[in-house]
């Protein structure tokens, strides 16, 4: 399932408000942090990894924002993982298994691509803070 965070060898932790920008941010930051880490951008894990972390840093804006001011966004990796998470202060735990919104992305986006690269997402109550965060893991 989850490697604790504090065994991934690379790890990086990004607090933004939970604005519009912050999907933009979210995006670049990880595209530099993975590079960095020697995950290179044209690994074929790493554009649907960027797609789903803008969509759940999108979904947060969207629907946490008003009770949740900020957005935390979590990078953590390995060689054989890519390990990051969303979280947001407010209470509600969205179900992974909702319908494709109007849009074309949602939830139920994010858990295909998740299943289709063989990776995991799962809804995690914070045991530090209020709220929750998504967590996804991705074989590299």
């Amino acid at each position: 399932m989850f490697a604790p965070l504090t065994a991934l060898p690379y790890r990086h932790v990004l607090t933004l408000p939970a604005a519009p920008c912050a999907v933009r941010i979210a995006r670049e930051t990880a595209e530099l942090t993975l590079n960095g880490w020697g995950i290179g951008l044209r690994h074929p894990t790493v554009d649907p990894a960027l797609l789903i972390l803008s969509e759940l840093v999108t979904n947060t804006i969207r629907h946490a924002a008003a009770h949740s001011p900020q957005v935390t966004v979590i990078y953590g990796a390995s060689q054989e993982r890519l390990v990051f998470a969303v979280h947001d202060t407010h209470p509600y735990q969205p179900p992974l298994d909702g319908p494709v919104d109007s849009t074309g992305g949602g939830l139920a986006m994010v858990r295909e691509l998740v299943c289709d690269l063989g990776g995991t997402a799962v809804v995690r109550t914070s045991t530090t803070v209020a709220g929750k965060g998504i967590w996804i893991s991705l074989p590299l």
